[in-house]
């Protein structure tokens, strides 16, 4: 029998084995483990391609657990999964170097989408450095590759969960299409070339900064964006020319969700802001 390929942590019985039919009915090796220790050992004797990890467990906790996965090599990806869905644990994880964060209840076709992302992603993943992790400021040098958008935008979203839901999820959107354009226009797709992010949050703002490598650009010298909806054969004919990703409403989207939007003289780093109707509480 060929060794499983995702290991899920869990101390809830009906959770563990709940998770492991819905991976095993989509073709995934899997095996389970009920604590910390008992992961441990699976994991110094076998080179599992995924760990989901829940955070609070007996003995050896989940975040000390991530730290021994990371310090293994190769090392897992390791996916840390909580009911416990604070601040300080999606930062803690972020710290740590986690692959992705997933809160419970977990929606079944994120799970398998992340899982089956990490799986595919080469064992040599770009570290993301975090340059600070505090509530209120979170900043972070990123590897300009797209799977690592969707890492960072993962975690970006928990940690907007006090927010309604039409705002996180509209914010969520302009940070992945700023975040992108940095990445690719910017970073080239190239890892050794990083995007540095800030996510800055008050009572009543929300906002984001993001500054990329390159040179910097002219509105006028976007051919594939497009403006307003007149252009959209034309811009689109120009992304498959590039040979980049479909899209091209990115500015438009961006500049109807933002209170503010602000470039600088080079136009490689922008500022996004949101103001908030009601001051915001934080889960602790």
């Amino acid at each position: 029998m060929a060794h499983p390929d995702v290991l899920i942590v869990d101390d809830d019985e009906a959770t563990r084995q709940g998770l492991r039919m819905l991976l095993t009915n989509v073709s995934f090796s899997v095996d389970t483990a009920a604590d910390g220790a008992q992961a441990l050992k699976k994991i110094n004797t076998h080179d599992f391609g995924v760990v989901l990890v829940d955070v609070r467990l007996p003995g050896i906790g989940g975040l000390d657990l991530l730290a021994r996965c990371i310090a293994k090599r190769p090392p897992p990806k390791v996916i840390v999964m909580t009911g416990v869905d604070t601040t300080e644990t999606v930062l803690s994880a972020l710290r740590g170097q986690a692959y992705d964060f997933l809160s419970k209840p977990i929606e079944p076709s994120r799970l398998v989408d992340t899982v089956r992302r990490a799986l595919t992603t080469g064992t040599d993943v770009t570290r993301i450095e975090v340059l600070s992790a505090r509530p209120e400021w979170v900043e972070l040098l990123v590897p300009c590759t797209r799977e690592t958008a969707d890492r960072i935008q993962s975690f970006i979203q928990q940690l907007e969960t006090d927010l309604p839901d039409d705002v996180r999820e509209s914010v969520g959107l302009a940070f992945r299409e700023l975040l992108l354009n940095g990445i690719e226009w910017g970073g080239h797709l190239n890892p050794a070339q990083k995007v540095r992010v800030a996510c800055l949050r008050t009572r009543r703002m929300l906002l984001y900064r993001i500054a990329d490598p390159g040179p910097g650009f002219t509105f006028d010298e976007l051919s594939h964006a497009s403006f307003n909806a007149s252009d959209v054969m034309a811009h689109d004919v120009v992304r498959q020319e590039k040979g980049i990703r479909a899209g091209g409403f990115g500015l438009v989207l961006i500049r109807a969700i933002a209170d503010e939007l602000i470039y600088n003289e080079r136009q490689n780093e922008v500022v996004f802001v949101k103001y908030l109707d009601e001051p915001a509480i934080r889960p602790s």
